[in-house]
């Protein structure tokens, strides 16, 4: 056999056929559920209770007030489709156990049930990453689909922030992969509106639509039917965040909901997650301070002022000028 046959054998070999892909995904997943199942009892945060009761919130209240009630420090301060997901899980937990969609009696509850639950939600949300997994790597080798699906089925981050920590980060993840998956395919339609999607899910995915903007402006708007992309995409992506957050406009709640999504009180951290020049100003006033009072000086300072998340404003810094609204938008 000649050696360029022997190489068409060997990449050929190398490549592989979907379903076995989708096998090796199918495997590593099966091996990371039993390990998120051993983690179940362990350490949660505060994230845990932020969510459930954000299950009874919308389970007990109508969808107008979901944005206004205050009956726990954790409001809800996601977009309106993450609300309806929550209420969506929130019609299996009624049966589970009525307390975990209380109201008011189920503040703080930590029922071996309400932690079962909310723990297994988590692990049926990954399907979705899984899925977007696959259908971003099944044209790859079976080699390259292995690395991938190592690094991110295995990825400790998730497995920290979603099933010690307690968030739905996975599910996240995979709606943005399920969005880039349909881009690497050229359907950038598509790509563009599950995206759109993704934001009225979580609106910290707002870092990338510059990104996907310049993506789709050049890739997709173009060609003798440009002007006519354009406006079909425009009015798409119009059309999804009109479904999400339409209802909150007419009843004329959108201020109170851009408060809730971008609440400056809680400071410019937690708030925004400033990885930029407000994280540094914020280590700055820390740093100030705290050589100041090394000196004698009389500085009062809060533990996690800026940091922490809780309703209301945010202590004001201790040294440097105080950051208003304005600065930031």
């Amino acid at each position: 056999m000649s050696a360029e046959k022997e190489d068409v054998i060997h990449h050929q070999q190398r490549m592989a056929h979907p379903s076995t892909g989708l096998s090796e995904l199918a495997w590593m997943a099966a091996m990371a559920t039993v390990v998120k199942v051993l983690l179940i009892p362990a350490y949660h945060s505060t994230d845990f209770e932020v969510h459930r009761h954000w299950l009874a919130l919308t389970h007990s209240l109508p969808f107008n007030q979901w944005y206004l009630d205050e009956s726990s420090p954790w409001t809800l301060d996601y977009p309106p489709l993450f609300a309806c997901f929550e209420k969506l899980l929130s019609l299996f937990a009624v049966h589970v156990d009525p307390k975990i969609v209380d109201l008011i009696n189920g503040l703080n509850y930590k029922a071996e049930t309400v932690v079962v639950f909310q723990r297994v939600t988590v692990m049926l949300a990954d399907l979705v990453l899984y899925f977007s997994l696959w259908r971003c790597c099944r044209k790859l080798s079976l080699e390259k689909q292995r690395l991938v699906y190592i690094s991110i089925v295995w990825s400790p981050s998730l497995f920290i922030i979603d099933h010690i920590h307690f968030q739905y980060n996975g599910f996240l993840l995979g709606i943005l992969l399920l969005s880039l998956s349909f881009l690497s395919e050229g359907q950038d339609f598509m790509g563009g509106l599950v995206f759109a999607v993704l934001l009225c899910f979580k609106h910290l995915f707002l870092v990338a639509a510059p990104v996907y903007f310049v993506y789709l402006l050049r890739h997709y708007c173009r060609g003798p039917y440009r002007i006519v992309k354009f406006f079909t995409l425009g009015i798409s992506v119009l059309a999804v965040f009109l479904l999400a957050f339409g209802p909150f406009i007419y009843y004329g709640q959108m201020s109170q909901v851009v408060k809730r999504l971008f609440p400056f009180g809680r400071g410019l951290c937690h708030a925004y997650w400033a990885p930029n020049v407000w994280a540094l100003y914020n280590t700055a006033d820390k740093v100030i301070s705290f050589s100041l009072r090394m000196l004698g000086f009389n500085i009062h300072t809060v533990t996690a002022s800026l940091t922490g998340g809780l309703v209301g404003d945010s202590a004001p810094y201790a040294v440097l000028p105080q950051v208003g609204r304005s600065h930031l938008w």
